[in-house]
C-alpha cells in the first residue's frame, strides 16, 4: 500500500468558497481528510467584538457569501432581543421575502454545483445563470449584488418598491417553468443517478451525534425545520411544506433542495400578497455608531439553507458586543464530516459530499 497526500481545492467546482481539503489517499480512497478553511474569511467572533453593534452589518453577510442574509438577519435579531426593539410588521414580511430568495439562490448554485464534479456540465450554466436573475433584484433593491446590507437592527435599511415586487414574481414564474428542464437534465440524468444514488451517505446515528440540522436531518425523515418548530417573523402565519426523505445519499441531499425551491416560491407570493403598508423600520436612539445595548445574553436562530444558524451574545452595555459566537449551519458536516465521513469514500466523492451537504468555510473557522 502507498499513500499519497492530495489537495483537494482550494477553489474547487463542487464548492461554495475558499476552501481545501487535505487528503491522504491510497489509489482512489480516501484514508484521512483533513479541513483547511484557508485565510481569506475567518476570525469574524472577535472582530465583531471590536466593531460597534452597527458596523458588523458590513462584516457579518462574509461568513456565508452564497447566503449572506441570513448573517444579517440573525445578527439583527438577536441584537432587537437585547435592546426589546419589536420591528414594524411590514419590516418582517420583506425580511422573509429576502431570505427566501436567498434560500432559491444558493440552492441553484448547489443544484447546478454538482455539475462540475460529476461531468454534467451544463447544470452549473444553467444555476450560476438564473442565479444572477436574482441578484439583479438584490441589485436594484440594495445597492449590491453578493453582500447586501439591507436587513439591519430596527428593520430593513429601504423600503421594497411595487414595481420590484411585480418583478421578483416575474422571476419566479419564469423559473417555475424551468424546474421542469432542470429535474430532466438533472434529477433524470442516469450520469447523476450513478454518481450520486447510495454515494456519501449520512447515517441517521451520525447526523444525530453530530449536531447536523437542515438538508441533512431532513434527508433522514426528521422534519426538523426552525421555520416551523421555533417560528420567527411571519413564517407562522405563512403556509409552506417541509420535503423529508429517509434515503440519506447525495442524491437524496441534492433532490430534497430542489424540492425546496417550490416552497420558497410559494412563501414569497403569500408574503407579497399579505405584506402590510407602513413603516419597514424604527429609529434607533441617538448616533448609531455610538449606540449602547443594554446589558444581557441571547440566543438567537433561523433556518438557513444549511439547518440552524444561530448567534449567542453578550453585551455589557457597551459600544460593543461583549462576547459573540456563531453556530455555523454548516459546522458539523465541515469539520466533523469531513474528518469522519470522507475517509473510506472514492477520491471522486469528496466534491460530492461537500456540495450537497453543503459546506460554508468561514461558519467553522469564524
Amino acid at each position: 500500500m502507498k499513500e499519497v497526500k492530495l489537495f483537494h481545492g482550494p477553489n474547487h467546482p463542487g464548492m461554495h468558497g475558499n476552501f481545501s481539503v487535505h487528503l491522504t489517499v491510497d489509489g482512489d480512497t480516501v484514508v484521512s481528510a483533513r479541513p483547511n478553511p484557508g485565510m481569506l474569511h475567518r476570525g469574524f467572533e472577535k472582530l465583531m467584538e471590536r466593531r460597534s453593534w452597527i458596523q458588523n452589518i458590513a462584516l457579518i453577510p462574509r461568513i456565508c457569501v452564497p447566503e449572506p442574509d441570513i448573517n444579517e438577519a440573525v445578527y439583527s435579531m438577536g441584537v432587537e432581543a437585547l435592546a426589546g426593539i419589536e420591528i414594524p410588521e411590514r419590516a418582517k414580511y420583506i425580511r422573509v421575502i429576502v431570505l427566501e430568495i436567498a434560500r432559491i439562490m444558493i440552492h441553484l448554485m448547489s443544484i447546478g454545483g454538482i455539475g462540475g464534479p460529476t461531468g454534467l456540465y451544463t447544470a452549473p450554466n444553467w444555476g450560476i445563470a438564473d442565479r444572477d436573475l436574482f441578484l439583479d433584484i438584490f441589485e436594484k433593491l440594495t445597492g449590491h449584488r453578493v453582500y447586501h446590507m439591507y436587513i439591519v437592527p430596527g428593520g430593513v435599511r429601504q423600503d421594497i418598491p411595487a414595481d420590484l415586487l411585480k418583478e421578483i414574481e416575474e422571476k419566479l414564474d419564469d423559473l417555475e417553468k424551468r424546474l421542469v428542464e432542470y429535474r430532466e437534465l438533472i434529477f433524470d440524468h442516469p450520469i447523476l443517478h450513478k454518481r450520486l444514488k447510495g454515494m456519501a451517505p449520512l447515517p441517521k446515528e451520525l447526523a444525530l451525534d453530530w449536531g447536523i440540522t437542515g438538508i441533512g436531518i431532513r434527508s433522514n425523515g426528521f422534519d426538523y425545520d426552525i421555520r416551523k418548530y421555533d417560528p420567527y417573523l411571519v413564517y407562522d402565519k405563512l403556509s409552506f411544506d417541509v420535503p423529508v426523505c429517509d434515503k440519506s445519499d447525495a442524491y437524496s441531499r441534492l433532490l430534497l433542495k430542489f424540492r425546496e425551491i417550490p416552497q420558497s416560491m410559494r412563501i414569497i407570493r403569500q408574503a407579497i400578497a399579505d405584506m402590510p403598508a407602513g413603516k419597514v423600520r424604527i429609529k434607533l436612539p441617538g448616533n448609531a455608531l455610538k449606540w449602547k445595548v443594554p446589558k444581557g445574553a441571547v440566543y438567537s436562530r433561523l433556518e438557513s439553507s444549511r439547518g440552524e444558524y444561530g448567534y449567542y451574545m453578550v453585551s455589557n452595555g457597551g459600544l460593543t458586543p461583549y462576547r459573540v459566537h456563531v453556530r455555523g449551519a454548516s459546522y458539523p458536516q465541515g469539520l466533523y464530516g469531513v474528518e469522519a465521513g470522507l475517509p473510506g469514500t472514492r477520491l471522486e466523492d469528496v466534491a460530492v459530499w461537500l456540495d450537497t451537504m453543503g459546506v460554508c468555510a468561514p461558519e467553522f473557522d469564524r
